[in-house]
């Protein structure tokens, strides 16, 4: 039988034994151990998805290239090995131009392989919903060590947006974090929803872990993420950028609820009085211990 046959033939039973180990996979595994999945293969965002997908076929090609690589060595190793008797060196072989091209080529086809895929997700995850289009427009405020959350309104100077300022993560003796006095994020399910990224102070980066997506957030650049929440419940989220002595500490907490709820929500704080812009009720210790992030109590703080 031709060569070309055999490996034709051999090609079928390795094609068909991939395809029942990757049917027996569960979501977590097809999505290369990520979070943000659940056993149903429901993802938190429209974009995670895209992300994971990028991550596994990354891990995918590169598992590949080692495997053939490490076999070549092995083989080699075997192969060349020194016998019993022999003595000095091999016969050197100075040039071998098929060998050159195709170590060349085959690493540039790759890189650029990647590098396209990657540029064509990163495009399409930080395209910015218009105008027109969004549904809700959020302000996340970093500081150190803790986070600002104001929902923007339809005014151009805020002033029927509502907000909540947050404190540092409270661990006890055993080094346990209270997770009740975390700074919240409120997101609807199912909306197309727009965050401006602003720091108080040093960089600091914005990471819903679930999400697998973060971004920088420099002081006098502003940065914008777009996406649409797409599975209800309560994710955590952490500063991914070293800020200073408390980075760690640096941490909130994100719900993603109905849009009764997240209406409801929105009448709360502005029951509560947290409304107009932020920077307008903002002081520099409201990020302490002890307060109650409403204008009042900040006020009182400041003197």
């Amino acid at each position: 039988m031709p060569s070309k046959r055999r490996l034709r033939w051999a090609a079928i039973p390795v094609a068909a034994a991939a395809a029942v180990a990757l049917a027996g996979c569960t979501p977590t595994e097809l999505h290369g151990y990520l979070p943000g999945f659940q056993e149903d293969g429901t993802a938190t965002t429209n974009q995670a998805e895209r992300v994971a997908t990028l991550w596994t076929s990354s891990w995918i090609v590169l598992l590949a290239v080692g495997v053939i690589t490490w076999g070549l060595m092995l083989w080699a190793m075997v192969v060349y090995r020194r016998r019993k008797g022999q003595t000095g060196l091999p016969v050197q072989l100075r040039y071998n131009m098929p060998i050159e091209i195709f170590f060349t080529t085959v690493p540039l086809i790759l890189v650029l392989g990647l590098f396209a895929f990657t540029a064509r997700d990163q495009s399409a995850i930080e395209t910015q919903w218009t105008e027109d289009e969004v549904d809700v427009e959020i302000t996340a405020i970093a500081k150190q060590w803790a986070w600002d959350f104001q929902y923007d309104g339809e005014a151009e100077d805020n002033s029927d947006a509502v907000w909540t300022m947050g404190i540092q993560a409270q661990p006890d003796a055993e080094g346990n974090i209270d997770q009740s006095q975390l700074p919240t994020l409120v997101l609807p399910v199912d909306q197309k929803v727009t965050i401006h990224l602003e720091s108080r102070d040093v960089i600091h980066s914005f990471w819903i872990i679930d999400f697998l997506y973060k971004k920088d957030m420099y002081i006098g650049r502003d940065n914008s993420w777009s996406f649409i929440p797409t599975r209800e419940g309560t994710y955590a989220g952490k500063c991914a950028e070293l800020c200073g002595e408390y980075h760690s500490m640096m941490l909130f907490n994100v719900e993603v609820v109905s849009q009764a709820e997240y209406e409801d929500y929105l009448a709360e704080l502005e029951a509560q009085g947290n409304t107009g812009d932020i920077n307008d009720a903002y002081d520099r210790l409201g990020n302490f211990p002890g307060t109650t992030g409403n204008a009042e109590a900040t006020e009182e703080e400041g003197h």
